[in-house]
């Protein structure tokens, strides 16, 4: 916290004054202003990008029956695609702003029950992956830098390398095809895709949901793992020569506790970004990875609006997603001068 200490008045002396109280909340609101902007840019991409995807939903909604063209007329006046571009777009921001995210062309429901219907879906799958990978991400990253240049460190690091840059579908499939499918001895395993094999209630039901989303959450967890592990572990590389750990060690602290309660907080900025990244992309959930498994979630509700296109399903979608990670970023930024003070003067 910086002081203020203004020129002292003959006779006297001044007082500093604090100005620390006012420095955060003028941090905030710059933070949560350039949060209200991105989403307002979010907001008109969503509408204008898709617009370039060809393909058109009216006749996607004849479900490929020979229509006359008042029929096809009826239609667009119906989904109000008739109207020139300006007043869709108008249209669009007012009813956003309100919550209303339109009408899907395939589903004929609101968007907003859609998105609502898929998330608790999508969660499940990215969530779960979200606190393995980022709690083995962080515990590997930390011993493989504490170690740095031992066997462990080359091993954790060359594999994380690895699979981070292995696409994730192309992972999925393959896990289908060893863990699913099977492979020469190798038996089947898991289910191929889906979320539930139906017919199951109660506990059964909720060992089958669980059946289904190893491999999902499997091949999450060998891509996504890497990315916390590689940041954590150059975070605090770059702590490891500092004067205070030096000292710390002297005052008679085991290499444990000068790791755990000094080393490791001064690295956690970097992986608190990465981390709540990660967060915001559980909203979005991995559209590849849910389409490879037919997992009923966001993803593969994105992927499928995109294939008609279903303009309002598609703008919706890429709406939430990009606000979630918005929002993320946005606390992440808030959070960052509670870890440490220099931040946001």
């Amino acid at each position: 916290m910086t002081a203020d200490v203004s020129p002292a008045p003959a006779g006297g002396t001044a007082a500093p004054r604090r100005r620390g109280g006012r420095a955060y909340p003028r941090y905030v609101a710059g933070k949560v202003a350039g949060a209200a902007v991105s989403l307002l840019a979010v907001l008109v991409t969503s509408f204008f990008l898709f617009r370039l995807i060809p393909g058109d939903p009216v006749k996607y909604m004849t479900g490929g029956r020979p229509v006359s063209a008042e029929q096809l007329a009826a239609y667009r006046e119906q989904f109000g695609l008739d109207l020139p571009l300006w007043q869709q777009f108008a249209d669009y921001c007012g009813k956003a702003l309100t919550g209303d995210l339109g009408t899907s062309y395939q589903f004929n429901t609101p968007v907003l029950d859609k998105i609502t219907e898929a998330l608790p879906n999508t969660l499940l799958l990215t969530g779960t992956a979200f606190v393995l990978y980022t709690a083995l991400g962080v515990f590997l990253g930390t011993r493989s830098a504490w170690r740095h240049g031992r066997l462990g460190d080359r091993l954790h690091t060359g594999l994380a390398l690895t699979l981070y840059s292995i696409p994730s579908f192309w992972l999925g499939l393959l896990l289908i095809i060893v863990l699913s499918v099977g492979a020469g001895p190798l038996p089947g395993l898991f289910p191929t895709g889906g979320m539930e094999s139906g017919g199951e209630e109660g506990f059964g039901y909720v060992v089958d949901v669980a059946h289904h989303l190893v491999l999902p959450v499997m091949t999450l967890v060998a891509v996504e793992y890497g990315q916390t592990l590689l940041v954590t572990r150059s975070a605090l590389l770059d702590e490891m020569g500092s004067d205070y750990l030096t000292t710390a060690r002297a005052k008679g602290l085991r290499d444990d506790l000068v790791r755990r309660r000094h080393a490791v907080p001064n690295a956690l900025l970097p992986t608190v970004t990465l981390v709540f990244i990660n967060l915001g992309r559980t909203v979005a959930g991995v559209i590849l990875v849910e389409t490879v498994f037919s997992w009923p979630g966001l993803g593969g509700l994105f992927y499928q609006a995109l294939s008609v296109p279903d303009l309002p399903l598609v703008q919706g979608l890429f709406f939430v997603f990009a606000a979630a990670v918005i929002l993320m970023n946005t606390l992440a930024d808030l959070i960052y001068p509670l870890l440490d003070p220099r931040v946001g003067r």
